[in-house]
């Protein structure tokens, strides 16, 4: 304390800042002067950026997205406003399950089965939770693999279709068009456009309308299937397609289809049959199994392929389908009574049958195993008799002895429909078949089936036509015959002699009140079959005599009813009619008839066990060769000739007609007990020696006068007897 500063205060300032503040002072870091202030950098200009040329293109796309930008964007709107707008119209899906103009007639058997279809068939409807899983992953498989996963339209489908078509050497829209199934719907549906007559002529240019496949059709089609998609689920969509799908044999939807092929419900189709059934839809036409089975099979190989590249089904049930593939079922594999069928068409109206807006049932007399007796012979003969390459046709009916017509072939092509039907549209000359007519005349008027008759160079004076000398087919003159050995060997002048003897008039009349309606000839050439006649008509006169002289009217309808209506709306029409001459005669006649069979024109006609009447006829130049005849349960009618008229060679009715008469009735009468005719039994054969009937004829013919028929023998005191007896009880 005693230095020189003690006591004198320090010369230093006060504080300004308390200590904490002074520690964080002390802790700051030191102030940094400003950097110098730098002119900005710009970033490097780009090469070229200058060139106006550069500028111009960048401007032109810049213009370019805009326009497309917004024009994609007025589409969108456009396309968005449209299928709005066909949202608003589309209707319930299940109004547009069956979409058929036309309704169909299905055709029942005797027994009650199906066997032939016509119109627009379908079988009902179905739904994508109702049938098979196999087939609806068929349909899938086979159309749209993506169908559960787009809007209705497939892009990649699209380009894949346009890749496609360019790489096979097409145009891009040509052959695969890489439609969705949805957009098959919808040209299955015709974009909601129904059938207006007034604007299509007909059904087929409608349907040629909805299948056009240009570009604005292919946009419609797309807008149309994405209101599709907004309407309905893709269930639906599916239901209606597989509902409308044409499979082919007029099978409209796969319901239709299955029961047409495979005789069961698409419910309950297989997997080798869902495949068939999805196949068909590339081309049903060419694919339907009962146009080529092994093609429809080889087209469901494919089907099963893609099945199982998509998990379908697996390796194993892919090598089981191919081994075991579908099948058709009897009726269809057949396809019998095409024929038939279309000739029973024309026995409705025709609103109830070809022209039909309702599903119709036809309960019909057809039975199966005759028709295919009938084919199998036809198909026979002409593989093993005729020459190759022949053009010539042949026709057979089969029915029962009331006229219930059993089967019928009309040509030798087998598998048709809407088909020039020989049985029932070809009108020909019969020949000697037309025979029969002139003696049952005869015998009607009571001239004995045992009376002699000179068969001799004979000339009739024809008023306006001159003389008229007939012939017999072997150019010579036999002397005195009976009626049953003129009939026996088929003699044209005791024939002639004969129907000038009892009027020719008479034999007319007989004649068509047996069933022959065609025009038939005013002179003495009538005996000799120069008048055309169906035959089916022929058939049907020959089941009179059967009857015991009672006409017959063939016919195939027993009865006609809406589906799901048990009410028929039409009956028979057809079966038994008037006598037309006594059963005395009708016996007498068909004995005379047996005798063609037994020992005359006929014997290739022969059915072991089985009684056989029959008649031969052929045609001059032989144009026309005919084989008609009976037994006690059947008559049958075959007819072979060309239809140009062209002359048979070699071929007469005693030949080829017989062998397949004879063939197809063999099989028919298999298994049915034989029964005995109802003819007359002699107990010999009869001999010339009784009373000679001639004709008038020509002056210097040698010919006498006819006699007259005898007393009580008029026709129609006959008819008049028959009248009686039925009320009296007569026995007739």
């Amino acid at each position: 304390m005693t230095g020189p500063n003690r006591g004198k205060p320090r010369l230093v300032a006060d504080r300004r800042y308390p200590a904490k503040a002074k520690a964080q002072a002390k802790k700051a870091p030191p102030r940094k002067s400003p950097a110098r202030r730098t002119k900005k950098s710009r970033p490097p200009r780009r090469p070229g950026s200058s060139n106006p040329l550069v500028r111009l293109f960048r401007w032109i796309l810049r213009l370019f997205w805009l326009v497309v930008s917004r024009t994609a964007l007025a589409l969108a709107v456009v396309i968005g406003i449209a299928v709005f707008y066909i949202y608003t119209t589309l209707p319930p899906y299940e109004g547009l399950l069956d979409g058929r103009s036309r309704g169909s007639v299905t055709f029942l058997d005797r027994d009650g089965s199906v066997f032939a279809w016509r119109g627009e068939q379908f079988g009902g409807q179905i739904t994508a939770d109702t049938v098979s899983p196999n087939l609806r992953n068929a349909i899938i498989a086979t159309e749209d693999r993506r169908f559960y996963r787009h809007f209705g339209v497939s892009p990649r489908g699209i380009a894949s279709a346009i890749r496609i078509n360019l790489s096979e050497g097409r145009s891009a829209l040509s052959g695969h068009g890489g439609s969705t199934l949805t957009q098959q719907t919808a040209k299955l549906l015709c974009l909601g456009v129904a059938y207006d007559p007034k604007t299509w002529k007909t059904q087929s240019e409608y349907e040629a309308d909805c299948r056009e496949s240009t570009i604005a059709r292919k946009a419609k089609e797309a807008i149309y299937a994405m209101a599709m998609e907004a309407r309905y689920s893709k269930d639906e969509i599916l239901s209606i397609y597989m509902n409308r799908a044409y499979l082919g044999e007029g099978a409209n939807g796969f319901e239709a289809a299955a029961q047409r092929y495979f005789g069961k419900s698409a419910a309950e189709v297989n997997i080798p049959e869902a495949a068939m059934l999805a196949g068909l839809l590339t081309a049903p036409s060419r694919y339907a199994p009962t146009n080529n089975l092994q093609r429809s099979q080889e087209r469901a190989n494919v089907v099963l392929m893609l099945m199982n590249q998509q998990g379908y089904i697996t390796d194993e049930e892919r090598a089981d389908a191919r081994a075991h593939p579908a099948e058709l079922s009897d009726s269809a594999a057949q396809e019998a009574g095409g024929y038939f069928a279309d000739w029973v068409m024309g026995s409705g109206p025709d609103f109830l049958t070809r022209n039909t807006t309702e599903d119709v049932i036809i309960e019909t007399t057809f039975d199966p195993r005759i028709q295919k007796a009938a084919e199998d012979a036809l198909v026979w003969i002409f593989d093993n008799k005729v020459k190759e390459g022949s053009k010539a046709q042949a026709a057979i009916i089969v029915m029962s002895a009331d006229g219930a017509v059993r089967g019928m072939v009309g040509g030798r092509k087998l598998k048709v429909s809407g088909a020039f039907n020989r049985a029932t549209q070809a009108k020909r000359q019969p020949g000697s078949a037309f025979k029969p007519f002139v003696y049952a005349t005869a015998l009607d008027m009571g001239i004995p089936y045992d009376s002699v008759i000179e068969d001799e160079p004979i000339t009739f004076n024809i008023p306006g036509s001159g003389p008229y000398s007939p012939q017999n087919y072997d150019r010579k003159f036999h002397g005195m015959v009976t009626l049953t050995d003129a009939l026996r060997h088929s003699y044209n002048i005791p024939a002639v002699k004969l129907a000038q003897m009892v009027d020719v008039e008479n034999v007319r009349t007989v004649a068509q009140q047996f069933g022959i309606e065609s025009d038939l000839a005013q002179g003495l050439a009538l005996a000799l079959g120069v008048s055309e006649t169906t035959l089916l008509e022929l058939t049907g006169a020959y089941a009179g005599i059967l009857n015991g002289g009672t006409s017959v009217t063939p016919y195939g309808l027993k009865s006609l009813r809406l589906k799901g209506d048990q009410t028929p709306l039409m009956g028979q029409e057809g079966g038994l009619g008037e006598r037309v001459i006594s059963p005395d005669a009708a016996q007498a006649l068909i004995y005379m008839m047996n005798q063609v069979v037994e020992r005359g024109t006929g014997t290739r006609a022969k059915i072991p066990g089985v009684e056989v009447a029959g008649k031969t006829g052929t045609t001059q130049a032989a144009r026309d060769a005919w084989f008609m005849g009976f037994t006690a349960d059947y008559v049958a009618g075959v007819w072979i000739g060309y239809d140009d008229n062209t002359p048979l060679s070699g071929v007469t009715g005693g030949g080829l007609p017989a062998e397949i008469w004879q063939k197809a009735m063999e099989a028919v009468q298999e298994g049915i007990e034989p029964h005995p005719l109802p003819m007359i039994r002699p107990a010999t054969p009869p001999q010339v020696g009784g009373q000679v009937y001639s004709a008038g004829a020509a002056p210097g013919s040698g010919g006498q006068p006819a006699p007259a028929p005898a007393p009580g023998n008029d026709r129609a005191e006959n008819v008049l007897s028959d009248i009686l007896g039925a009320i009296f009880g007569s026995g007739n």
